[in-house]
């Protein structure tokens, strides 16, 4: 059973923009929080940006400025608005859900892929 589902991912010039969406299902309730993760070829997973359910966000310092993370009324959706990118940004990004529990939920990623 697929829980969390992302899209928008896609191919993007320097300096363009994407708009990544996740969307939990129904047997993901209570969340808490959800998050935005990517990882490169060779490298690890790091985190990117996050939002609670009070609506406190978190960024990491390298998408400062640059990304935007927003959620639905329902806060089973989440999206990272992604302007002015570089080919640094190139990752698969996942999305994670926590729900009340630490019990975490994440998505299969969506591939980015910045390049000229």
């Amino acid at each position: 059973q697929v829980q969390l589902v992302e899209s928008g991912g896609g191919l993007v010039q320097p300096g363009g923009s994407l708009r990544l969406s996740c969307v939990a299902s129904k047997s993901v309730f209570g969340i808490v929080a959800m998050a935005w993760y990517r990882q490169a070829p060779g490298k690890e997973r790091e985190l990117v940006a996050s939002i609670y359910s009070g609506g406190q966000t978190n960024y990491a310092d390298s998408v400062k400025g640059r990304f935007s993370i927003s959620r639905n009324i329902a806060f089973n959706s989440v999206y990272l608005q992604m302007n002015s990118l570089k080919l640094e940004d190139t990752a698969v990004y996942y999305c994670k859900a926590v729900r009340s529990g630490q019990i975490a939920y994440w998505g299969q990623g969506t591939q980015v892929t910045v390049s000229s």
